[in-house]
């Protein structure tokens, strides 16, 4: 958990899961971390068949970009199959985002060897701890990365533990939320393109990239849909 300073404006204890409000100062930080166990094997096996017959698009690499993997992790957490996501630490690459752990790839590193390597660093979970089910498609971003998502599931219990110098918070992302009928939001914003946005909970709205990623493993990996990523536009924040 988050422990916060009792004389700053508001006086909570925050879980590892939360962030605290502006205008609270943090004396430290006590992370339990999150106590994972494998999915159910029906789930896996009904994943990996969707992703199997997904023919994934992938995006050429344009002068000046770098490639990134990053990995969609099929867990479950208290009980209910999750995906995990973090929060990135407010200093650091991409500060305060939400985000699938992963990131660029090494010299020479596939993007399923480097999403593996970077969710390891940043969240804990060693490669085999993970069962590769397949890819989704690439997403490129407008800060010049060609993101590759990695879909793997747990097969053993492991507890998640967050790297403090690159995550925040450590967000398990329900799977029955993200399959709701009322995902994605669409925001209208007149003559410009809408902005898509993922209402994960009261408080917590993911935008692309990561909100795309999201978006795009619940159609294809959990729905079975046909369903291609494409340009989705990002919020102006997330462009670096």
């Amino acid at each position: 958990m988050i422990v916060v300073d009792p004389g700053a404006p508001a006086r909570r204890i925050y879980h590892d899961q939360e962030a605290p409000d502006e205008g609270e100062r943090v004396v430290g930080v006590v992370s339990r971390g999150r106590a994972l166990t494998p999915v159910d094997a029906e789930l896996v096996a009904a994943v990996r068949s969707r992703l199997a017959v997904h023919r994934r698009t992938a995006a050429a690499l344009a002068p000046g970009s770098r490639r990134a993997g990053v990995a969609a992790v099929l867990a479950q957490e208290r009980g209910r199959p999750v995906v995990m996501m973090i929060k990135r630490s407010a200093r650091g690459r991409n500060p305060g985002q939400y985000a699938l752990p992963g990131g660029r790839l090494e010299p020479g590193e596939s993007d399923v060897d480097g999403a593996l390597r970077e969710t390891h660093e940043e969240i804990g979970l060693p490669p085999d701890a993970l069962d590769v089910l397949g890819r989704l498609d690439d997403f490129v971003t407008d800060s010049g990365f060609v993101i590759t998502p990695v879909v793997a599931a747990l097969v053993r219990p492991v507890t998640a533990r967050r790297a403090p110098d690159e995550v925040a918070a450590l967000l398990p992302v329900p799977l029955d939320r993200l399959v709701q009928p009322d995902l994605p939001h669409w925001l209208d914003r007149g003559e410009a393109e809408p902005l898509l946005q993922l209402p994960l909970r009261p408080g917590l709205v993911v935008h692309a990239p990561t909100g795309a990623l999201l978006w795009h493993l619940r159609e294809v990996a959990l729905l079975g849909h046909r369903h291609r990523l494409g340009e989705v536009v990002q919020p102006d924040w997330t462009r670096h």
